[in-house]
């Protein structure tokens, strides 16, 4: 039987309509490290092709992806598959899986402006406080310009939560 402790968080795979959008929005906004350059991927009998296909299943003919980093290491893929889709709404919180990511920044507002001056939006009108009046730790959500969506906290996780925040 393994041992339980608490693994770190890797990297996250995130779907895009337009790669190159995705990477100058990444970097120029979020400041992300661009650490593999866009790269088409085909469906063949190369190690990253056949691993692929375990995933995907047969028929995924090809896709792009780009490699980031943020600043505390943890990586950011970003995919374009064929036929994409972009749906009018991605936020469908109450069906399983992952929602949202959320990034830290002292500057929420600052961030969140960025966020819509590169073509995204704010899903909340502005940020909340956690300890209204006793502590500065704030959040907002925001949507990215391809739909995805972005929570943005002004302290860390630890610091917010080791209070019980609500």
């Amino acid at each position: 039987m393994s041992k339980v402790y608490p693994r770190n968080f890797s990297h996250i795979g995130i779907s895009v309509p337009d790669l190159d959008k995705a990477v100058e929005f990444y970097t120029q906004v979020m400041g992300w490290y661009l650490i593999m350059k866009p790269t088409e991927i085909t469906e063949d009998d190369s190690a990253i092709g056949e691993m692929c296909t375990d995933v995907f299943g047969p028929g995924w003919g090809s896709f792009r992806i780009a490699h980031l980093s943020t600043g505390d290491r943890v990586g950011v893929e970003l995919f374009q598959f064929r036929d994409q889709q972009n749906p009018e709404n991605n936020f469908e919180y109450w069906k399983t899986g992952v929602f949202h990511f959320c990034v830290q920044d002292p500057d929420v507002e600052g961030l969140a402006e960025r966020i819509v001056a590169a073509g995204g939006k704010a899903r909340m009108e502005k940020p909340r406080y956690y300890y209204p009046g006793k502590k500065p730790y704030r959040m907002i959500y925001m949507e990215d310009p391809f739909g995805n969506i972005v929570e943005i906290y002004s302290h860390s996780y630890e610091l917010i939560y080791s209070e019980g925040a609500y």
